[in-house]
């Protein structure tokens, strides 16, 4: 008798709780009841089916997934974003490294020394071959809306640089490096780009000395799956890309010897950055290197960038955009193993398409555009929004904000990659992790706002740590690059990331249909005749 009686007290209080969030306006209703389980089980069935071989960028499987998307994009009504299609070409060069030809070696006075894998390597689009003096540039930043600049007084060009991975003061919750988490300068991309705009013919990176966490090459050695695959993943770029130099990876003890007789250690350097923020960057006396890479085969291919417009019923805002997005590729298919993607990112996927047909569904149509946009590539590096970021089908400038999905159908669990980095909660059953708040506050309100009708549990644990370097993985980077507010939406990792065990069965439909309904909501807002949200610059860890 008591049990029943707790029963019925917690279907009680859930029912009240139902009673007291507010309700769904009623011009949005008829969207909001679209979003249904069973044609999310479906759609999300079929994309990571055997059929589709995993969905490898430039694969059949991955082709069959756009051409579903372009039927789906048809059905739902929405407007052709290219023109008269729905696809926009992004072409690529796709290469298989030769890790066992590629090495750095150093020249210092008279003598060689000669470092491989696993002391030092990386790839390249083309084989490489460039010797050149070397010069260290602490964490490789220009940053300066942060008053800092490791390129200060620093002669660069036509040389080799060696800088760290990460960024200062990543354990001090009061660094202008957004504290504890990760501001846009901390990626590898972004640091490639900077030496190359200072004249550097290639870059070094070592993990950060005094770090307290994997450095990153340990930490992607936690994944296992795709990672640890018989047959290697190739490496792709954009055939237009604008990074032109390459970059190696070098160990702790290359870096030190790299180092000796400069005046200081690379621990010394980082612990003189990190207390003041003062750059130690200086030339290395005697001291050149050559980085050789070869690579197995080249070849050439074309993806898709699959985009549908609704346009915006008011006719001035309907010149603005809000970007609902997601990406169609996953890891593919090796001998008889299929990494099927469901969670990743099929899930978000069948997002996009699910909220097209959502807003299609709607008598009232919002007052900005929506472009709904599904990328390609982004597991190999997130081409197809780097892509569309310097391409871009509206223009960048009235973007007003980016939902991007990216695993959204999943309760995020303990996994190699995550033990030990990150605090996971109990229970994660209701709970959707947003990523880039401390970029735009105003979005993060939005969503909050919205959410007191749907209910989820929201979390930005990924905003405030940088030992798994979230945010930058994932297709809404590329557009905070150029001062978009942009989330990731994301349920967590969890053991089958990049396995062949995603599967589609494992996704909680539930969550995320209510994670669906939230960004419509959220959305509607955005597209609405309300204020945009505001881009921060240059974030500041909130204060305690």
């Amino acid at each position: 008798m008591l049990q029943k009686s707790v029963v019925a007290l917690a279907l009680f209080s859930l029912t009240l709780t139902a009673q007291t969030r507010p309700p769904v306006p009623p011009t949005l209703i008829p969207g909001y009841q679209a979003i249904q389980e069973s044609r999310l089980r479906a759609d999300l069935t079929f994309l990571a089916s055997d059929a589709l071989e995993g969905r490898l960028s430039l694969q059949k499987g991955d082709s069959a997934a756009i051409e579903w998307l372009v039927s789906e994009f048809t059905k739902a009504g929405l407007k052709p974003a290219v023109g008269i299609s729905y696809l926009q070409p992004v072409d690529l060069i796709e290469y298989r490294g030769d890790r066992a030809r590629g090495y750095v070696t150093l020249h210092r006075a008279g003598t060689e020394k000669r470092w491989a894998f696993p002391d030092a390597y990386g790839s390249f689009v083309s084989d490489v071959d460039v010797t050149a003096p070397v010069v260290f540039a602490g964490f490789g930043i220009t940053a300066p809306e942060l008053k800092y600049d490791d390129y200060a007084g620093l002669d660069a060009r036509g040389k080799i640089v060696i800088l760290f991975d990460h960024e200062p003061q990543e354990a001090n919750a009061a660094s202008v490096f957004n504290g504890t988490g990760n501001t846009r300068y901390a990626t590898t991309r972004v640091k490639v780009l900077n030496a190359q705009a200072h004249g550097a013919l290639a870059v070094l990176i070592v993990a950060e000395p005094n770090r307290k966490h994997p450095s990153n090459q340990e930490r992607a050695a936690r994944i296992g799956g795709s990672v640890t695959r018989a047959v290697p993943l190739p490496s792709q770029v954009l055939a237009d890309d604008e990074q032109h130099i390459p970059s190696a990876v070098i160990s702790d003890a290359v870096a030190r010897e790299l180092m000796s007789g400069s005046g200081t250690t690379p621990a010394e350097a980082q612990a003189v950055i990190d207390l003041d923020l003062k750059p130690q960057s200086r030339a290395l006396p005697d001291t050149a290197v050559t980085v050789h890479f070869r690579n197995q085969s080249e070849t050439t291919g074309r993806t898709w960038n699959v985009a549908g417009l609704l346009e915006g019923s008011d006719p001035k805002l309907k010149a603005e955009t809000i970007i609902i997005s997601a990406h169609h590729d996953h890891d593919g298919i090796s001998g008889n193993e299929i990494w099927h993607g469901a969670d990743d990112n099929g899930s978000g996927t069948v997002g996009v398409v699910a909220l097209a047909h959502a807003f299609m569904a709607n008598r009232e149509r919002p007052k900005r555009s929506i472009l709904f946009v599904v990328f390609a590539s982004e597991e190999r590096g997130l081409l197809g929004a780097f892509h569309m970021a310097a391409h871009p089908l509206r223009p960048l400038e009235t973007t007003r904000a980016m939902i991007n999905f990216d695993m959204i159908g999943r309760n995020e669990e303990p996994s190699d990659q995550t033990t030990g980095l990150i605090e996971i909660p109990a229970s994660t059953t209701n709970r959707l992790n947003l990523i880039g708040a401390l970029y735009s506050p105003d979005y993060q309100r939005a969503v909050e706002r919205a959410n007191k009708t749907v209910g989820l549990d929201l979390d930005d644990r990924f905003d405030h740590e940088a030992a798994l370097n979230v945010f930058f993985r994932s297709d809404q980077f590329p557009f905070v690059l150029h001062n978009i507010p942009a989330f990731w939406w994301f349920t967590g990792f969890h053991p089958d990331y990049h396995h062949t065990s995603d599967t589609a069965e494992k996704i909680n439909y539930a969550k995320m249909a209510n994670i669906l309904r939230l960004a419509y909501l959220t959305a509607f807002d955005f597209a609405g005749d309300k204020p945009v949200p505001k881009f921060v610059e240059s974030p500041r860890p909130p204060a305690h």
